[in-house]
């Protein structure tokens, strides 16, 4: 009897977002594919592509991790943060990746061999090979790089965001895109993480010409600095704004997270993503998206100190991706 052929999914954005549709939809019988944006200028991703010029390595490191079928100990090493020195900061993965490209010559083929280190099982695909920056004219003023957008407050005040120089799509990204049987979009720091792959020349197109589903995971979480109160439909019209067409699918929490992590967000200016004004015309899916085990992340300058998040949880999402696509089984 022939053998069912897999569907490819692709999932378009970068960093936590990525990395939980990837970890829940990789225990389905697809093929997947992970293209990551290229913009990242902060951390120890920023002081690599500062001192040696390499491409940003952070986001792509992370999506690896969660293709990887390699043993946890591979899996900890790349996710491996050093405390002290002059290597203070910086993730394992993150060096690795650099010092492959500049072995290799080429980002692409340093992700190709670290892809075969973690024995990975679907693809990681830089969204452009060009080393661009991201920037905004927020009023009068140019915002430069996206470390310093995120801290950026852009609500009303946005009038262009773009990459400079002008990048050009990586091939690859390109053709998977083409062949794709489902796109998900999101989750995902939405200007700095999602919007920034849709600013590549080439990358809008190839979706809306792509016969793909075409799936928007919509943030559980507003930004103040720079979705300060949006709702669900909010979220989808400013992506399609970006893509310069409609997605078919949006997929956002329905679920009042605990209240005590709500006052954690709400000292911040952060805000629950209303689900009381979703868009029309589309296929929409609202559940309860909430993952129960407390994510936890170390806040940048007080390593000492950590805080709770409102996460998705991965095997929820990739659910209900699932459904949508047509795929049953999950391990």
């Amino acid at each position: 009897m022939k053998a069912k052929k897999r569907k490819h999914i692709v999932v378009i954005g970068g960093g936590t977002g990525s990395f939980t549709v990837l970890s829940g939809l990789k225990k389905y019988p697809v093929n997947l594919t992970a293209i990551v944006a290229m913009s990242d200028s902060g951390g120890s991703t920023g002081i690599l592509r500062d001192e040696l010029g390499v491409l940003p390595p952070g986001d792509v490191a992370r999506c690896l991790v969660a293709l990887s079928s390699s043993d946890t100990l591979m899996r900890t090493l790349m996710d491996y943060r050093f405390d002290n020195g002059n290597l203070k900061g910086h993730r394992f993965g993150n060096l690795l990746l650099s010092a492959l490209e500049k072995m290799t010559g080429s980002f692409d083929s340093a992700v190709e061999k670290v892809s075969e280190i973690l024995r990975i099982d679907g693809r990681v695909i830089p969204v452009t090979l060009d080393k661009v920056n991201l920037m905004a004219k927020v009023g009068k003023r140019i915002i430069h790089g996206e470390e310093k957008i995120q801290m950026t407050r852009l609500n009303g005040s946005l009038e262009r965001i773009w990459l400079e120089p002008v990048a050009r799509a990586n091939p690859k990204a390109l053709a998977a895109i083409r062949a794709a049987d489902a796109i998900v979009i999101g989750p995902g720091g939405f200007y700095t993480g999602v919007v920034t792959n849709l600013l590549v020349r080439g990358i809008p197109e190839a979706i809306q010409k792509s016969k793909a589903k075409k799936i928007f995971v919509c943030n559980l979480m507003t930004k103040v600095e720079h979705t300060r109160d949006y709702s669900v439909r909010d979220y989808t019209r400013a992506l399609e704004k970006y893509l310069d067409g409609s997605v078919d699918a949006v997929v956002y929490n329905n679920k009042q997270p605990a209240s005590s992590l709500i006052k954690r967000y709400a000292r911040e200016g952060d805000t629950l993503t209303s689900w009381d004004d979703v868009p029309a015309e589309h296929e929409l899916i609202g559940a309860n998206l909430l993952s129960h085990r407390e994510s936890k992340f170390q806040k940048i300058g007080t390593p000492s100190k950590e805080a709770s998040l409102v996460r998705h949880d991965p095997v929820k999402l990739a659910q209900i991706i699932a459904k949508i696509v047509g795929v049953k089984n999950g391990k």
